[in-house]
């Protein structure tokens, strides 16, 4: 075992000694609780994973955890890439999330991790998790969510796998897709949110009339895999505005869809459901349409699509100020402490 792992493993050791399995203290350093308020998601417990290096998920997840909590009762736990020599968030390190026992109690799972290498004890929470057919809602970069060696033991979860039955790993099984390509162009045509045709009826869509992001639409292979209903269509925009026109030609013919629902089961697993956006950058949560259509997501999720409001309150809770999208530009030093409701 590498002196990391080593490291991480009696850090965690100490940690949970007191607490039962599944459990998460308040109090823990290396991740961070939401309890939640009044609202129809009270008692249902919501776990959300970051761990990317490029889109931000570190500030995206908190935010959308404090929405659920704030303004609509759940219970939120987030978890974060950590460091395990400074217990600083540190999502260039593609090998720890700590608290991932977490999802022993959880209703729903809000996963946005990209290429993560974890180790065998924490995947197994993971595997645990989808392989009982619980609810997965993945944002952005979960569609290659983890790249783990061929000599590990999930492997299959890899976005590049091959094994049979698990063509296209975690990705493609749960959420329906897997890392193709980028469909506009990067950092240069943004996304605007269309409903789908036949989706205007989908109470996962309420509310959500002004969908926009400065991410680019992802390619997806279409027809959508599975019994997967599409819920929202990415415009790619000319530009890096709001206000930007549509691009003219064959990127917005066919649009791509960018949110979507669908049933899974993976090999030997229960089956389940998950709601997929390929969208899902902090800064794309600037976007009121689309942090509406994330909490209704998780009312879907957990089994309360009966009761989405007709416009789910998405304010922003405390400040919220998202750095662009980019390698490395992730604020130094922070702890998931800083980010714990205010």
């Amino acid at each position: 075992m590498r002196h990391g792992q080593s490291l991480r493993a009696a850090v965690l050791a100490a940690l949970l000694l007191a607490a039962p399995a599944g459990a998460l203290r308040a109090d823990d350093p290396l991740w961070v609780n939401y309890a939640g308020g009044e609202g129809p998601g009270k008692g249902k417990r919501v776990v959300l994973v970051s761990g990317d290096e490029e889109y931000r998920s570190e500030e995206a997840l908190p935010q959308l955890g404090k929405i659920l909590a704030r303004h609509h009762g759940f219970d939120c736990t987030v978890l974060f890439a950590i460091d395990p020599a400074t217990g600083q968030i540190a999502p260039n390190v593609n090998d720890n999330i700590p608290g991932l026992e977490a999802l022993k109690r959880a209703d729903v799972m809000v996963i946005a991790t990209r290429w993560r290498n974890l180790d065998d004890e924490q995947m197994k929470h993971i595997a645990e998790y989808v392989e009982a057919g619980k609810p997965v809602v993945g944002l952005r970069t979960a569609t290659h969510a983890f790249r783990i060696p061929k000599s590990r033991a999930y492997a299959r979860y890899s976005s590049d796998g091959k094994e049979k039955g698990w063509e296209g790993g975690f990705g493609r099984l749960v959420l329906g897709e897997t890392w193709i390509s980028h469909h506009g162009r990067h950092g240069k045509e943004s996304t605007r949110g269309v409903i789908a045709p036949g989706a205007q009826g989908s109470p996962l869509v309420r509310g959500c009339d002004d969908i926009w992001g400065p991410t680019d639409v992802y390619t997806v292979r279409l027809p959508l895999s599975g019994e997967a209903s599409a819920l929202v269509l990415g415009q790619v925009v000319e530009g890096m505005e709001p206000s930007d026109k549509p691009l003219a030609g064959k990127k917005n013919d066919p649009m791509m869809p960018v949110a979507w629902t669908r049933s899974y089961q993976v090999p030997g697993g229960k089956a389940g459901r998950a709601f997929t956006t390929t969208m899902g950058s902090s800064t794309d949560l600037a976007s009121e349409g689309l942090r509406r259509l994330l909490v209704n997501a998780c009312y879907w999720a957990a089994g309360l699509e009966d009761r989405i409001p007709e416009r789910a309150r998405a304010d922003l809770v405390g400040e919220y100020r998202p750095r662009a999208f980019g390698f490395n530009g992730f604020e130094k030093g922070r702890r998931p402490a800083d980010t714990a409701m205010k």
